[in-house]
C-alpha cells in the first residue's frame, strides 16, 4: 500500500509537471508566431508611411494597440526615446530587465518569463511570457524596441485544473488500492489466522479441531495438511494413553497379584522359624525374610507409581509441624545409621508449620535420609529445617561419595543409579527419590539435587507453608554453604 501510495504521488507529480512544460512551451511557440506576424504586419504598414520624427511614436501606439485590440491575447510595450516603456494597462515593470539589455544590444526576438503586473490594482497579478523585438521606421537611424506580453491566464487555469483531477483520480485510485489491499490481505490471512488458531486448540488438547476447506490453492492445501496432521496426532497419541493404560494397569495388577504369594511365602517363613531345630534353615529363613520385606516395599513403590501415572495420587493435608516429621525419620533410621558408623546432626528451629500431607512428606525425609546414609562412608548426615513467610525448607547434606553434576535430575530417575557396581547396603527400590519428587512436585514444591565428586550430596526439599501455595523465595540455598563459591550448579 505504501509503495502504491509513493508511486502515485511520484506518478502525478511528474505528469503535471510534464504537463505544465508541455503547456508553457505550446505558449511560448504560440506566444511567438503571434508576435511575428504582428511584427512583420507593423513592420510593412511603418515601411510604407512617411513620417515625421515626432509623430513616430504616436503611430507605433496606434498601431499596436490597434493589433493588441484586434487579438485580444497580448499587451504591447514600446521603449519611447524620452518616457522609458509605453504602455496602456501593463505596467512597464513586466519586462524583465535581462530581456531590455538583450533586445537593446542586438537585433532579433527575445522571449522570458514573467509575472504580468496590471497598472489597475485591481486585477490580480498573473505568470506570462515577454516576447522581444525591436521596429525600424523609415528615415530613423535607431531601431525601436517593442515588447508582446502575452498573459498565461487559461493556461494557469487549465494547469490547475489538470492538477485537482490528478490529486482526485489518485485519491480515488489510492482508495481503490487499499480496498484491494485489504480484501486481498484479509483473503489470504485468515485462512493463516484461523491455522493459527486450530494449532494453538490442538496444542491445549482440542485433537478433534479441523480447518474448513475452501478451493484447491495454496492455503486449502494448509488446510488439508493441518487436518491430516490433527489426524494422525489424535491417533497417536491415543495409542500412547492406551499403551500408557495398559502399562498401568499392568503394573498395579502385578503388584496386587504378587501380595497373594508373599503372603503365603511369609507365612511359610513363619512356620519354619517357629521350630529352630537346623541353625542353617533359621539362617536362610532370616535372608528370605529379608528379601520379602525388601520384595514388599517394592511392591508398594511400584504401586505408588502408577498412582501417579493415573493421576489418581492426591494429597491428605493437614497441620504439621515439619521439625516434628524429621525427627521422627532421622529416630526411624538412626539404627541403620549406627550400624554402618553414621553420625546424623540436626539443625532446627523449634518449630515450622505448614500444611501437607504427613505421610508423603515423611517419606520424602526418609528416602533422603536413607540415601545419604547409605552413601555417607562414616561420615555425618547433616540435616537443616528451616523457613521463611512463604515456605519451610529441608536441606540434608553427606559428605560421602558425591555424583557428576551432570548427574544431578538423573538420580531422579526411575530404578537409576550412579554406580551401578556399588552394593546397596541399606536396600530399597530404586524408586525412593523417583517417588520424592512426585510427592514435591504434589505439594507444588521444589526437590533438588547437588553433588560433587568426593564431596558428597546435597538434596533440598522446599514445601509452601499453605497448600496450593507458591513458592515466592527459598529458605535454603541450592547449594550447600560449604560448597566451593567457584564451582556452583544451577537448581535442579
Amino acid at each position: 500500500m505504501v509503495s502504491s501510495l509513493v508511486i502515485l504521488t511520484v506518478g502525478g507529480f511528474f505528469l503535471v509537471r510534464q504537463a505544465t512544460a508541455g503547456i508553457v512551451e505550446a505558449k511560448r511557440t504560440s506566444a511567438i508566431a503571434e508576435t511575428t506576424a504582428t511584427i512583420n504586419r507593423i513592420q510593412g504598414q511603418l515601411r510604407d508611411t512617411d513620417l515625421r520624427t515626432a509623430s513616430l511614436y504616436e503611430q507605433l501606439n496606434r498601431l499596436a494597440d490597434d493589433a493588441a485590440g484586434q487579438s485580444g491575447q497580448y499587451h504591447v510595450l514600446i521603449q519611447g526615446p524620452v518616457s522609458g516603456l509605453i504602455s496602456q494597462g501593463v505596467s512597464p515593470d513586466s519586462v524583465p530587465a535581462e530581456l531590455t539589455v538583450k533586445v537593446g544590444e542586438s537585433n532579433g526576438m527575445w522571449t522570458a518569463p514573467t509575472m504580468v503586473h496590471y497598472t489597475d490594482h485591481v486585477r490580480p497579478d498573473v505568470p506570462g511570457i515577454v516576447v522581444g523585438s525591436t521596429l525600424w521606421a523609415p528615415g530613423a537611424s535607431q531601431s525601436i524596441p517593442v515588447y508582446f506580453i502575452f498573459p498565461q491566464t487559461q493556461e494557469v487555469a487549465t494547469v490547475e485544473l489538470l492538477r485537482r483531477n490528478v490529486i482526485s483520480v489518485g485519491a480515488l485510485m489510492a482508495l481503490a488500492i487499499a480496498m484491494a489491499t485489504y480484501l486481498a490481505t484479509r483473503h489470504l490471512s485468515q485462512p493463516i489466522r484461523q491455522a493459527s488458531i486450530t494449532a494453538s486448540r490442538l496444542a491445549g488438547g482440542a485433537l478433534d479441531e479441523r480447518m474448513t476447506v475452501r478451493g484447491t490453492d495454496d492455503l486449502a492445501t494448509l488446510a488439508r495438511s493441518m487436518n491430516d496432521m490433527a489426524a494422525q496426532l489424535d491417533r497417536r497419541i491415543g495409542e500412547l494413553e492406551r499403551l500408557s493404560t495398559l502399562q498401568q494397569q499392568f503394573v498395579s495388577d502385578v503388584s496386587h497379584e504378587l501380595r497373594t504369594p508373599m503372603t503365603t511365602m511369609r507365612m511359610a517363613s513363619d512356620m519354619i522359624e517357629a521350630n529352630p531345630d537346623d541353625p542353617v534353615q533359621v539362617r536362610s529363613v532370616e535372608l528370605m525374610r529379608a528379601q520379602m520385606e525388601r520384595f514388599e516395599i517394592l511392591l508398594a513403590d511400584l504401586l505408588e507409581i502408577s498412582r501417579f501415572d493415573a493421576g489418581a495420587a492426591q494429597l491428605a493435608v493437614e497441620d504439621c509441624d515439619i521439625v516434628e516429621l524429621v525427627r521422627a525419620e532421622i529416630v526411624d533410621v538412626t539404627p541403620i545409621a549406627q550400624r554402618l558408623a553414621v553420625p546424623i546432626s540436626l539443625d532446627a528451629e523449634t518449630s515450622q508449620t505448614a500444611e501437607v500431607d504427613p505421610r508423603r512428606i515423611s517419606r520424602i525425609v526418609r528416602n533422603l535420609l536413607s540415601n545419604a546414609v547409605e552413601h555417607a562412608e562414616g561420615k555425618t548426615v547433616e540435616v537443616t529445617v528451616v523457613g521463611n513467610d512463604c515456605a519451610v525448607g529441608v536441606g540434608v547434606r553427606d559428605h560421602g561419595v558425591g555424583f557428576e553434576p551432570w548427574q544431578a535430575d538423573k538420580v531422579f530417575g526411575r530404578f537409576w543409579r550412579g554406580d551401578p557396581s556399588r552394593v546397596r547396603t541399606v536396600g530399597g527400590s530404586g524408586l525412593g527419590l523417583a517417588i520424592s519428587r512426585q510427592d514435591a512436585d504434589l505439594h507444588h514444591g521444589w526437590l533438588t539435587a547437588w553433588g560433587r565428586p568426593g564431596q558428597g550430596a546435597y538434596f533440598r526439599l522446599v514445601i509452601p507453608r499453605d497448600a496450593g501455595g507458591q513458592i515466592v523465595e527459598s529458605p535454603l540455598p541450592a547449594a550447600p554453604s560449604d560448597a566451593d563459591p567457584s564451582d556452583t550448579q544451577e537448581e535442579t
